[in-house]
């Protein structure tokens, strides 16, 4: 692009051919006010707030609008004479005699000194400026805004003044609107879901997490305007990088490792199957991670504790152990559930007004500060009930004005079967095992145990290793357990994943299993059975051969193979039968 020079003020700047009076004067660091200017739109001059005197510099010049005048090799720009400014003066007291009580028309009209428009003083708030209609068609590609009718009823109208379809709710009009005509609401008579509540990103350009590795930001097809409708790509026209690429994908790498460190975390039980709870069938009955959402300040309802009718609730009952100690679903104990229901209790007192309810089975308060906690709630008016939540029904006409739901249970501690009238149910659900960790315990050679959870090398000896040398655990993937407990073995799993990597060479067990070649037939029964992947068979010499790296010395090879040609070192038959008989002399 060829460069041309223009005086601005005064000042001589260089600008590129074709470009606008406005970008130079901006670059100078000139102020000219707009209101219907946007930096990635084509130019349109509609409020005229921008007029700039032009000449040639020998006499000749006009008020021209800054935004869309082309600048020319010689140009000569003024932004403050007595000309320019009555001009903008003139155009403002238009704008004003429609729209008088927009607050960045007000600033304006502090600014030139005006009073009280010639021509009287509209309540409009829209200004004709056309930056929504511009930016749906030309950067969103959507085309749901039009202009409509003429003269003093011109205005912003969606097809047919009704709500379009090809309104994909991105805000860009919002966010483009000088003047705040336009806003983002609700839309009428929809109810919160909680099901549907997310505490993801949902910015169409986000980092993955905090801690994201590489930490750079990524683009988000579902929510992104250009993967909607191929328009906008501002993105792409900011960065000074040029690192965006809409066309990238998702690629596969082998990269050479010393350790792997497996933390694939936990899956939350899905209490659908339980058909006594009416989870997904009555409203309000939600699981602990959409309460946990709900209240938080970044969610859906701004951190309120709303029933789905957007109603503040008058009692909650908080269910324990649901999917956990289940001889139908999981035997095990989840051991977050007691707490983060106490956390719950406590934040609903501290927001609402609400009765709360526990129905727990056993309370296990097991950690640092969990007792004392227990105890604080108990002094907070929590209903603390022991009794596993046995049903939950709709109250019915009898009980409706007491609560929406009812929540049947035994009190064991009073012997008596109870019906708990309550607004809302929060489903305390288990902590299960990935529903993939078997297919990625095989890839890595590591065992899951009937719960689905990783196994370690020893339970108590060996809590982060596993059977595998340099494959460490880390956090949920081996059982249900806590933050603590989850940092604490993280970092022992890191620290051990670092010994390793330091030595730079691994000690082997030299008790492994070895092949007598001169035996073996071939059979490859050893191949089939073995779970590390340390046989192999030779086709060229059509026996089968141990990699004593990979061999953890099980003897399940040994006591399989038909012809004795496999033989467990340090434990020959001769070894053992000498051991015997000394043992027996």
């Amino acid at each position: 692009m060829s460069m041309i020079k223009i005086k601005i003020d005064g000042h001589q700047v260089e600008a590129e051919e074709g470009s606008f009076v406005l970008e130079a004067a901006r670059n100078l660091g000139i102020y000219i006010p707009t209101l219907c200017y946007y930096p990635y739109m084509t130019p349109y001059a509609a409020c005229r707030i921008c007029a700039v005197e032009a000449g040639d510099g020998k006499g000749w010049s006009k008020i021209v609008t800054s935004c869309n005048y082309p600048a020319w090799d010689g140009l000569e720009i003024l932004t403050s004479t007595p000309r320019v400014m009555n001009a903008r003066r003139v155009n403002l007291e238009m704008l004003l005699s429609r729209c008088a009580p927009v607050p960045v028309l007000q600033q304006l009209a502090e600014q030139f000194g005006i009073v009280k428009p010639r021509w009287g003083s509209g309540e409009d708030t829209c200004i004709l400026c056309g930056l929504c209609v511009r930016v749906c068609d030309e950067v969103v590609g959507a085309h749901a805004l039009a202009f409509g009718e003429r003269g003093i009823y011109r205005n912003v109208v969606t097809p047919f003044g009704q709500q379009s379809d090809d309104c994909i709710l991105c805000g860009a009009c919002a966010k483009v609107c000088p003047t705040g005509h336009i806003t983002m609401e609700e839309i009428s008579n929809r109810e919160l879901v909680h099901n549907e509540m997310t505490l993801g990103p949902n910015s169409a350009i986000s980092l993955p997490f905090r801690q994201a590795v590489p930490n750079v930001p990524v683009i988000n097809p579902e929510h992104c305007i250009h993967f909607n409708t191929g328009g906008c790509k501002v993105c792409s026209k900011v960065c000074p990088k040029d690192c965006i690429n809409y066309d990238d994908t998702d690629t596969f790498e082998e990269i050479e490792i010393g350790a792997v460190i497996m933390a694939t975390g936990f899956d939350n039980f899905d209490p659908t199957p339980m058909k006594q709870y009416g989870y997904s069938r009555y409203p309000n009955v939600i699981t602990a991670e959409e309460f946990e959402v709900m209240n938080n300040a970044a969610g859906p309802t701004g951190g309120k504790i709303l029933l789905e009718n957007g109603e503040e609730p008058r009692a909650i009952a908080i269910l324990h152990c649901i999917g956990s100690r289940d001889e139908n679903y999981h035997k095990y104990c989840s051991r977050v559930c007691c707490m983060y229901a106490f956390k719950f209790s406590h934040l609903v007192k501290e927001k609402t007004s609400a009765e709360v309810y526990q129905l727990y089975i056993d309370i296990r308060s097991f950690g640092k500060g969990y007792e004392e906690f227990y105890q604080r709630i108990l002094h907070e008016d929590v209903n603390v009930i022991r009794g596993k939540g046995a049903e939950i029904v709709p109250s019915g006409y009898a009980r409706g004005s007491e609560g929406h739901l009812l929540v049947r249970c035994e009190d064991t501690l009073i012997g008596k079967w109870r019906e708990i009238p309550v607004d809302m149910v929060i489903l305390c659900t288990a902590l299960e095992a990935r529903k993939d960790a078997k297919e990625t315990g095989r890839k890595f050679n590591i065992s899951t145990g009937a719960d689905g959870w990783f196994i370690e090398a020893h339970p108590k000896l060996a809590p982060v290793s596993t059977t595998t040398d340099g494959i460490y655990l880390a956090g949920a993937c081996q059982g249900a357990k806590d933050i603590p407990d989850t940092v604490a073995q993280g970092g022992a799993a890191a620290s051990h994943a670092m010994k390793l990597l330091c030595q730079g060479e691994i000690l082997m067990d030299a008790a492994c299993a070895t092949v007598m070649e001169e035996y073996c037939s071939g059979c490859r029964i050893c191949n089939d059975l073995c779970s590390y992947n340390a046989i192999e068979f030779l086709e060229d010499k059509k026996v089968s051969s141990i990699n004593s790296a990979m061999c953890k010395a099980c003897g399940t090879c040994v006591a399989a193979c038909p012809s004795g040609a496999i033989v467990g070192k340090h434990f020959t038959d001769q070894q053992i039968f000498a051991q015997i008989e000394g043992m027996l002399s």
